[in-house]
């Protein structure tokens, strides 16, 4: 019996252990079989992630981001002649750990006194000053009475102390209004539960970012008679410089972010020669970038932005990174553009052209002043504008658009020297050819007869010579010599000054304009007949002032240019070559339309406030009626040209004058020709050019 008990229990445990060993290899096979499905898991699937991801914990791979390159003014006051106009300023973003505020509300105090308060009364006091605005447009449109006395009643009602009273206490009430709006938005953006972080203000000026912490901090330090030259903005934090040594004046829960942004020093000063640079990266070619738009920046993007250099090494045990000198690439930096653009005379057009608006209530006003020969753009200025350092704040994007290369409208009379000028060449015509003026005619394709402007009040004038068709600027000489030379000519003459077709400035935003009633393969000649004096065209500022300079330079077509030098990271300087230039009209009929234009300013009655003594001056005017697309017809609105150069004989300038919409002034003599003087007596005493007239 014992024997037997004693063989049962050998045979269970022999029976458990096999057991246990067949578990046991169960379990190191299965073990031994997911290892090697991870091995080839990460081996072979995983193979590439886990290799960048070890490229990453070893290897440094940092972009170089280049300076965008400056745009440069010429001035005659400094000593290299040169003006930054844009180039690149280190702003600061202010930001805020919302747990780490202990005073929340001071915090949004702060913020309102030191970066909302000042632009919220701006642009409340525009707003009430646009109103203003729109209420003498609106009576001066809609009243019967004469302009002056409509102007007289508007400056009374303004002056009164109970509409001053009035207007102050709304003031006061729309300002109340917004702040109560910013302090909301404020105290939800610092109350939201577990963010890390509230940005407040993105670009601040330095020494404004430092004025704002030493107030935040009054109360934990004095502050009193500290020099912001001393404070330092470094890691996210300000410092104070003692004896070379930093001491950081730290406010629980608000920091601050150094970053570069583009700087335009005249603020508004050719915004819309230059255009802007966006305030937000984007990705463009691999790299996050800030985007020219408009203007300079935008066509020459490419140019100022530069190129991106790479720094690639191996970091060592300590995270320190070993630069590998095959690995690195040099960035290079934007090209400088050197303008054409006289900055004296630049700020005095910019000057007229606010005062045009202001002065005649007109919705826009453009100056352009060219070189003749060369095409040089010397001015540039359109009113109203934008700053480029905020132009995210414009309401109106149409604002961002450049008028004289963008706006497109019908020129007028100051496009009857054009066809003048097409008949000339012909032989057509003479300054002294006769035409008998009927004070109106009948144009095929138009069931009305089309008359001269002031036909109503003078009626016909009988034999009149070409000059003077030019001087008392009528439709109907300018239609007679436009027959001389055919429809199909003259729509050539048309596309040969450059209408129809973008000039090639450079400068992003240029219209082609419309000429489309002269591009058909027979033209109607009531579509030439209109073109002949201004209308049923569409034209732009740079294109009349170009068509002008072949009248100025001897018959040329030169394409206008903006941009003197390149000035590239490398030391190398391209010079912008001329443009090879297309004869349009000989020199003859230059110098012979010229003649015309010269008496035109001379015994015309309308050129009385431009003429100067010293100096002869050819030119012309136009007042086009603009057409009212919603009624149909003609509304009460006009644009209003000048288009001149001087001194006639040796033409140093080409100038526009452009007033779109003035209230209560019908023609161009009243706004435009008196800006024009101006202009011209600035030029020519600012570069001493010698009277040609005794």
């Amino acid at each position: 019996m014992p024997v037997r008990i004693e063989s049962r229990r050998g045979t269970r445990r022999s029976s458990s252990t096999e057991h246990r060993i067949n578990f046991l290899v169960a379990i190191v096979f299965l073990l031994a079989t997911a290892i090697s499905l991870k091995v080839f898991f990460l081996q072979i699937i995983k193979r590439d992630y886990y290799v960048a991801r070890a490229s990453q914990l070893h290897n440094s791979n940092t972009k170089l981001e280049p300076e965008r390159g400056k745009i440069y003014l010429s001035d005659k006051t400094k000593d290299d002649g040169l003006y930054p106009l844009a180039t690149n300023k280190e702003y600061i973003a202010i930001f805020a750990v919302p747990k780490d505020l202990v005073d929340k509300e001071r915090v949004v105090d702060k913020i309102y006194e030191f970066f909302r308060a000042a632009s919220i009364e701006k642009e409340i006091d525009l707003l009430l000053a646009k109103q203003e605005a729109e209420s003498l447009s609106n009576a001066l449109s809609q009243s019967q009475e004469d302009p002056e006395l409509v102007r007289a009643k508007q400056r009374s009602l303004l002056a009164d102390p109970g509409y001053q009273a009035a207007k102050q206490e709304r003031r006061l009430a729309l300002i109340a209004a917004k702040k109560s709006e910013v302090y909301a938005d404020l105290r939800a953006r610092l109350n939201r539960p577990g963010d890390p972080y509230e940005l407040l203000e993105k670009k601040v000026e330095a020494d404004l970012a430092k004025q704002f912490h030493l107030s935040l901090m009054s109360d934990l330090w004095q502050a009193a008679g500290t020099n912001l030259d001393d404070l330092k903005i470094e890691n996210n934090k300000i410092y104070r410089l003692d004896n070379q040594l930093l001491t950081p004046l730290v406010y629980a829960g608000i920091g601050y972010q150094s970053e570069y942004y583009r700087y335009y020093t005249d603020n508004e000063l050719a915004c819309h020669v230059l255009g802007y640079t966006d305030n937000e990266k984007t990705e463009k070619n691999g790299n996050i970038v800030r985007h020219g738009r408009y203007g300079l920046e935008g066509f020459f993007d490419e140019e100022l932005a530069g190129q991106y250099g790479t720094v690639q090494g191996e970091k060592g045990a300590g995270g320190t990174v070993i630069v590998l000198d095959r690995e690195h690439r040099a960035k290079k930096n934007g090209d400088d553009l050197v303008l054409t653009i006289d900055r004296s005379i630049q700020f005095f057009a910019a000057s007229l052209a606010k005062k045009a608006v202001e002065a005649y209530s007109a919705d826009l006003s453009t100056i352009i002043i060219m070189e003749p020969k060369t095409g040089s753009i010397i001015a540039m200025a359109s009113y109203p504008g934008f700053d480029p350092n905020n132009y995210n704040q414009v309401t109106d994007s149409s604002l961002l658009n450049n008028p004289a290369i963008f706006d497109t409208y019908e020129p007028g009379s100051v496009f009857k020297p054009i066809t003048m000028a097409s008949a000339l060449n012909e032989g057509k015509v003479t300054p002294n050819t006769l035409f008998n003026d009927p004070g109106q005619m009948m144009v095929e394709g138009w069931p009305k007869p089309i008359s001269n402007s002031d036909f109503s009040s003078k009626g016909a004038h009988g034999q009149t010579t070409m000059t003077q068709v030019l001087e008392k600027s009528l439709n109907t000489g300018a239609i007679y010599a436009m027959r001389t030379i055919g429809n199909q000519k003259f729509a050539d003459y048309v596309r040969n000054f450059g209408f129809g077709e973008k000039t090639g400035i450079e400068l992003e935003g240029e219209s082609k304009g419309n000429i489309a009633n002269l591009t058909a393969k027979k033209i109607k000649e009531i579509n030439a007949a209109t073109a002949s004096f201004g209308q049923g065209v569409a034209v732009t500022p740079i294109q009349m002032i170009t068509a002008f300079a072949v009248l100025a330079n001897g018959g040329k077509l030169v394409k206008p240019n903006i941009v003197k030098e390149i000035r590239q990271a490398d030391g190398n300087i391209l010079t912008t070559p001329i443009s090879e230039a297309k004869q349009v009209i000989s020199s003859e009929a230059s110098a012979l339309i010229t003649s015309m234009l010269i008496r035109v300013v001379e015994d015309g009655s309308a050129y009385k406030n431009i003429r100067m003594p010293g100096y002869y001056i050819a030119g012309k005017t136009g007042t086009a009626q603009i057409a009212d697309r919603n009624a149909g017809g003609w509304s009460k609105l006009y644009n209003h040209t000048f288009l001149g150069y001087a001194p006639a004989d040796d033409p140093r300038y080409v100038i526009l004058v452009r007033v779109a919409k003035p209230r209560g002034f019908e023609y161009a003599e009243s706004t435009a020709v008196p800006i024009a003087r101006q202009m011209n007596e600035f030029i020519l005493k600012y570069w001493q050019v010698p009277e040609n007239r005794h």
